[in-house]
């Protein structure tokens, strides 16, 4: 069946069709494939039109691919960082809304509330993406999933275990992207966290699953989890945005669910692992050695800097976030074309 996303907003993915979701995925792959043949160069169809890219919290790949995919297709980008202009502050978000969706094709938001996308979609008349909030990562998991196709081929009936603070937005988006290809995914962590997930996002998660195939586990023990595991996906156990304050009570949480090669070793021989990057995997970065200064002697799992993931499984072969992390801009060239149009 033919998919139409023109003038669509990428505001929640629960908001799209299964076929829709798919489509995305698979266009991803294809415009990835026609990059590396060098055909973008000759076919930009997004000349003449302008897309403003939005940040409330910073970003490496989230920029990086939103900038790259326009220009591969030919639209021009303006970025609006964190103190770059009077959204919420001096004028209202409707109002900046109406102002911007008079300059551009297409409006980035990547922030905290889900209602300030809302406002975006409701007052600004152009598509809007989402690039992360507190509740969803859309973009991300088209990349991720992307990903997974690309590595393991058909999705249906494979399995996807997040491990970790799993209560957050790529938890959340884990869930829904495994919801929309039919695989099993387990959700990894303390039982505390099972109540804190959005019981709105499970019922519709469970709608999809009935449709589609797969199902929702949940897990204390990331042995048990990891068998028969294809898929090991892992986020940093303190997001951005959040106070530094929870990385301590977060570590005493979650000492128990560190990625390691025991886990790799108890799921399939070709498990694959992912992270959305970027990673606490040794104490190369400032808040690695502030961890492992302030907390290795207390907490032994992070003695090394590593936090969610060790060093080790981060150098293997079974490590593909660095795929993972090009297809953010493959896939976000896809949302953009699908959503802006020809």
């Amino acid at each position: 069946m033919p998919v139409n996303l023109k003038g669509r907003s990428l505001d929640s993915l629960l908001n799209f069709t299964t076929d829709e979701v798919n489509y995305l995925i698979d266009l991803s792959i294809d415009l990835k494939k026609s990059k590396y043949q060098g055909l973008h160069t000759n076919n930009r169809p997004l000349v003449g039109k302008n897309i403003a890219i939005m940040f409330q919290k910073d970003s490496t790949r989230t920029r990086c691919s939103f900038e790259v995919a326009a220009f591969d297709l030919g639209a021009g980008v303006t970025y609006i960082g964190p103190a770059g202009s009077n959204f919420g502050k001096k004028e209202s978000i409707e109002d900046t809304a109406k102002v911007l969706g008079r300059f551009y094709d297409g409006i980035e938001f990547r922030g905290f509330a889900q209602s300030d996308v809302d406002a975006l979609v409701k007052y600004s008349g152009v598509p809007v993406w989402n690039g992360l909030t507190d509740d969803e990562h859309p973009t991300q998991i088209i990349a991720d999933f992307m990903t997974m196709k690309e590595k393991l081929g058909n999705l249906k009936g494979k399995k996807l275990v997040f491990i970790g603070d799993y209560k957050n937005n790529i938890g959340h988006s884990c869930l829904i992207g495994a919801a929309f290809t039919g695989m099993h995914v387990t959700l990894c962590g303390p039982d505390s966290y099972k109540s804190q997930m959005r019981q709105e996002v499970i019922s519709e998660c469970e709608k999809l699953f009935r449709l589609n195939g797969g199902s929702l586990t949940f897990s204390n023990n990331k042995i048990l989890a990891a068998q028969n595991a294809d898929v090991i996906y892992t986020d940093v156990w303190v997001s951005l945005g959040e106070d530094y304050s929870l990385f301590e009570p977060r570590i005493n949480e979650l000492q128990n669910y560190q990625v390691d090669m025991a886990m790799i070793r108890a799921a399939r021989p070709d498990v694959i692992f992912l992270h959305c990057l970027p990673a606490f995997h040794d104490d190369h970065t400032i808040f690695g050695k502030d961890i492992k200064e302030k907390f290795g002697s207390k907490f032994p799992v992070v003695a090394t800097g590593a936090m969610e993931v060790t060093d080790e499984v981060f150098q293997s072969k079974y490590n593909k976030a660095f795929d993972q992390a090009e297809n953010r801009m493959h896939s976000i060239k896809a949302i953009i074309l699908a959503t802006i149009g020809y």
